[in-house]
């Protein structure tokens, strides 16, 4: 064999496969199939690696070359892996030097080879033994040497019987359920797996791998209505045709073999496919597509494999237990008696559900019985929806005493939820494009749903003990159901979605017999779900009058019970790491704070005065038995003002007292942690800084709070009249989990903040921004609102997040001689929405909007600028 030749050979051949990979890109539509692509560049590699093969003198070396895996199925991706199995009759190691030229050879040509050597008996060897080699061999293809060998490797693998049906079918199910475990439990995650993930490609290929195992032959091949249906298999053809589509076109965009579809390119793809920015976003217009093909995949492979599990596997089942005339129950599993059971009487479309969750000894659908609801969904028409009887019943499963959620998310599987709610056909699949909401909107809305029916569970207790107590006070739990079901239906439309979800939900309401006082309360809690979590977030709810507001807007215990109880489950189902002890503290306080306002009655607000002295007075004495008096108190709280003693509480209050009382000024700051263990506040560490008011100091605590990878989520600022300034800071670790209460990590927070003090430059280092942020990078917002009443200007500012912002913030307000009296900060995925209250330097509200727009200019330069760098 000539070095040299063979060195020429792979170069030409590398240029023919870069040809004929320029060529299929070139080639790509979107909207059309991608099939004969795949399979000329699967020719082209064909044809290269034979030319290789026989080029290294291996057609007489009684070895076969075989394509095993996805390139054994015909088909190619543009950047897909290359796998292939020379079989060997005999481990004669007079051929390992060719192989060894071969084998060099491919990976020469630019191919990501995947390749193995093997005896027929090797290949038996590892076939038994795991599931994943036997599955590459049930897809091969000859592509050069002797034919026999093939041959004889699969007679040997029948007559060994390895993985018979059953064995092979329970193993590859296991390794789809940890593979939905890797790639999270759904397929509607924000960056999906094409491949992976739950309804993606891999799912279509586990149900052929199974009909390959169990018929000897390829879902396409199956005669009609053995196994699958005609239109399950157009289905699944469809489905897998568009994610196919999706995949080259990853691949093409790369460069490489990419499957997931990252936020990045999401914007591209949607371009590519021809959305336009309207009501939705082009983006959510492409994304919605892609997850309702994922949907339809992930219904009927489910639907096939347990129509496999029970017909095919020819398990014996138990005697039938007669329901009523329609239904039957068979072992766990609710049936039709008869195939006309939906044709003729099209309520039982509905009523299936109400029966369910009727009977916890059903638990799962007969797979033919699934076969003739969703064959039957098309019945559901304007008709059946006005027809009392299913209106009734549809009441009836949200009333149902089991499983009520599973049976709702049964009924969007199945395509019937959709047709009897036409408003909520609209948001299945809807995506919003950000990092905040982890699911699609009707997906969030079936957890919220759960979240709520949970909340009326004894075993819910431990987690949730404020939310589950208030829940079993509601009068009536379909109304939370209602309005769960309802609150977010109006995304996707523009506008403002709890207005338009309002107005859904009244129809649904008034068609659904709910009288006039239930209407108006699932009404106003759809148009209100945003409210308690936003004002909890954004207002100081430490004032009596901003809690008077609160408690004007309510106005009834009753609306309050449900819309604390939905605004739990709503931020729950909407991103599992939203939710910790912070968030709840905050919904918890302003819950209570409420509660008591409307019981005193709204014609009796209490006065800030009052909040104000009785803190002093709670404070005093617990000072009192650390030996303090009262004129003693009186010239050190002389300083602070009454914002200090209306915000904080009376054991914080003596904490600080009784440290400053000890505390030398000429020693530098004062600085004292608590720690989250000890809190009485949303297990958040706390940190009091006790120092001379100068400038920056918010920032520098900020900055070297940031850098310790610490999430400030309330800070409150009191500039005493003494030159002094008391802040404190609620800190928790960046994933919102309480801080290491270890004396190490207490030493290491409290030494950063006193070098920070130490030094009079901010740090605002340059740290670089993840990749998922760069594709959200929107500009800062800030809007300006007067609060005369407190003599304060509340600044809201909204903008992508990354370290050093709030120190940032901070010195550019420092820089327009503002001062900041509190902060509220918020993460909500990639931005944050964080609320300043603002004076200037005397004090007094920024009442000229002069100062309000050039701080504006400032704060969006310094923001932005950070951001495109």
């Amino acid at each position: 064999m000539n070095p040299t030749a063979l060195t020429q050979l792979v170069s030409d051949l590398r240029n023919e496969l870069n040809e004929t990979a320029r060529e299929t890109s070139a080639r790509f539509d979107p909207s059309s199939s991608v099939t004969e692509l795949l399979c000329n560049r699967c020719d082209a590699v064909d044809e290269a690696l034979i030319s290789l093969w026989r080029f290294c003198e291996l057609d007489e070396a009684q070895a076969s070359l075989i394509a095993v895996g996805g390139y054994g199925r015909g088909a190619l991706f543009p950047n897909s892996d290359v796998d292939v199995l020379i079989l060997l009759n005999d481990k004669d190691t007079a051929k390992d030097s060719l192989i060894s030229a071969f084998v060099s050879s491919l990976w020469d040509l630019g191919l990501t080879i995947g390749h193995s050597v093997r005896t027929i008996s090797d290949c038996i060897e590892m076939a038994t033994a795991d599931v994943t080699v036997m599955t590459t061999l049930l897809e091969t293809r000859l592509l050069a040497g002797d034919p026999q060998l093939k041959d004889a490797l699969h007679n040997e693998i029948d007559a060994c019987d390895i993985w018979p049906s059953t064995r092979f079918f329970n193993a590859k199910i296991e390794e789809q359920t940890a593979r939905y475990e890797k790639f999270g439990l759904t397929g509607y995650s924000l960056e999906p797996n094409v491949k992976s993930s739950p309804g993606g490609l891999r799912d279509i290929q586990v149900i052929g791998w199974i009909v390959q195992r169990h018929f000897g032959t390829s879902l396409d091949r199956l005669p009609a209505g053995e196994f699958l249906t005609t239109e399950e298999l157009d289905l699944l053809e469809a489905g897998q045709d568009y994610l196919s589509r999706v995949r080259f076109a990853l691949h093409a965009l790369t460069g490489r073999e990419e499957d997931r579809l990252l936020f990045e390119h999401q914007r591209a793809l949607a371009s590519q496919w021809g959305f336009k920015d309207a009501d939705k976003l082009a983006v959510e217009q492409f994304m919605q597509a892609y997850f309702r093909n994922v949907q339809a995949i992930s219904h009927i492979t489910a639907l096939l494999i347990d129509t496999f599990e029970n017909t095919l596997r020819h398990s014996n089942p138990g005697d039938a237990i007669i329901i009523d005339d329609d239904f039957e129950l068979i072992d766990n599993r609710i049936a039709a008696r008869r195939a006309d059971v939906f044709s003729q009487s099209p309520s039982n479309l509905l009523r299936l559900f109400a029966v369910i969750g009727r009977d916890d000894r059903i638990k799962r659908i007969d797979p033919e019985t699934t076969r003739l609801l969703r064959a039957s969904a098309d019945l559901i028409n304007t008709e059946f929806r006005d027809d009392p009887i299913n209106r009734r019943l549809f009441t009836d499963v949200l009333s149902s005493p089991y499983s009520m959620t599973k049976q709702l998310r049964r009924m969007l599987r199945h395509g019937v939820l959709g047709r009897y709610l036409p408003e909520f056909e609209m948001i299945v699949g809807q995506m919003q494009f950000d990092m905040f909401h982890t699911y699609t909107v009707d997906a969030h809305t079936m957890q919220v749903i759960a979240n709520s029916r949970r909340f009326l569970r004894a075993d819910y207790t431990d987690k949730f003990p404020v939310t589950t107590r208030i829940a079993h006070r509601l009068r009536n739990p379909v109304l939370l159901f209602v309005a769960a079901l309802y609150h977010d239906i109006g995304k996707g439309r523009g506008g403002d979605h709890s207005a338009l979800g309002a107005v859904d939900a009244r129809h649904f309401c008034e068609r659904h017999f709910l009288n006039e006082p239930d209407t108006e309360l699932v009404v106003w809690l759809v148009q209100n779900h945003l409210f308690m979590s936003s004002f909890s977030q954004k207002r100081d709810t430490s004032d009596p009058q901003e809690i008077q507001r609160f408690a004007e807007h309510v106005s009834t215990e009753e609306r309050l019970d449900y819309l604390f109880t939905l605004t739990v489950a709503d931020i729950n189902g909407t991103n599992p790491e939203l939710w910790n002890a912070w968030r709840s503290s905050l919904l918890r306080h302003l819950y209570t704070q409420t509660r008591r306002a409307l019981r005193r009655g709204l014609a009796h607000p209490i006065a800030r005065e009052d909040v104000i002295h009785a803190t002093k007075k709670a404070a005093t004495h617990l000072l009192e038995f650390r030996g303090f008096l009262d004129d003693e108190l009186a010239e050190i709280w002389a300083a602070r003002g009454h914002d200090y003693f209306l915000r904080e509480r009376p054991e914080d209050i003596a904490w600080h007292t009784e440290a400053i009382a000890d505390f030398d000024q000429g020693d530098g700051p004062l600085v004292l942690l608590k720690q989250s263990s000890e809190s009485l506040i949303a297990n958040a560490t706390q940190i009091f800084v006790h120092t001379e008011d100068t400038a920056n100091v918010f920032s520098r605590v900020c900055s070297a709070l940031e850098v310790m990878d610490l999430s400030i989520n309330d800070a409150r600022i009191y500039s005493g009249t003494d030159g002094a300034t008391l802040d404190t800071f609620f800190v928790l670790k960046a994933d919102g989990n309480p801080v290491d209460n270890s004396p190490e990590t207490m030493h290491m927070i409290e030494d950063a903040i006193y070098k920070a003090l130490s030094t009079a430059e901010v740090s605002t280092a340059h740290q670089r921004i993840t990749r998922s942020l760069r594709s959200f990078l929107s500009p800062t917002e800030i809007t300006f609102v007067e609060d005369r009443a407190r003599n304060l200007t509340i600044m809201e500012l909204s903008s992508p997040d990354r370290p050093g912002l709030l120190a940032r913030v901070g010195q550019t307000l420092d820089d327009n001689a503002v001062t900041i009296q509190a902060a509220k900060i918020q993460t909500l995925g990639e931005r944050v929405e964080d609320v300043f209250f603002l004076t200037d330097q005397t004090g007094n509200r920024l009442n000229n909007d002069a100062i309000c727009d050039a701080l504006k200019s400032a704060l969006c330069k310094a923001l932005d600028t950070d951001v495109a760098a």
